[in-house]
């Protein structure tokens, strides 16, 4: 089984997406959260600042970080466990530091998730999970960051 953790940033009621390239072995042309495999000795939250930095150049406060839950994919060789935290804060501008796995990264408003072809079905409920204050604005308003929009 692969161990898998991904983010979501959250940001005015939007959450930044990823779009998995075209030419993907597993989950081709699908929108997700960014993220990716456990390495061996990391922790989930080590790999998750580990990923988030190699993926979108942003260093993730880690005490800002919480699980929000657990999705399941794949069957035997290619299951796989996916470790879904929310980050509430982060350093940097996301962008798209891997074109070879995304070809894409986009802010997407929660509400609009349901209507986007994602790797996992379950991850629109999830987000909606969120506590409302979570989907204010961030206290570090001197970042500057992309406004959200649809892919």
């Amino acid at each position: 089984m692969h161990v898998v953790v991904c983010g979501a940033l959250v940001e005015n009621g939007a959450v930044l997406l990823v779009h998995r390239s075209p030419t993907r072995r597993a989950y081709p042309d699908l929108w997700d959260l960014p993220g990716g495999h456990v390495e061996a000795g990391e922790s989930e939250l080590q790999a998750l600042a580990r990923e988030m930095h190699e993926e979108l150049g942003v260093h993730i406060v880690a005490e800002s970080s919480s699980r929000l839950g657990d999705l399941h994919g794949g069957s035997g060789e290619d299951a796989v466990h996916v470790g879904v935290w929310q980050i509430r804060d982060w350093v940097g501008s996301p962008t798209n530091r891997a074109p070879e796995e995304h070809d894409d990264i986009a802010w997407v408003e929660i509400s609009e998730l349901g209507g986007l072809p994602l790797v996992f079905g379950a991850l629109p409920a999830l987000l909606r999970s969120l506590p409302e204050p979570d989907r204010l604005p961030r206290r570090d308003e001197a970042r500057t960051t992309a406004s959200p929009s649809g892919p």
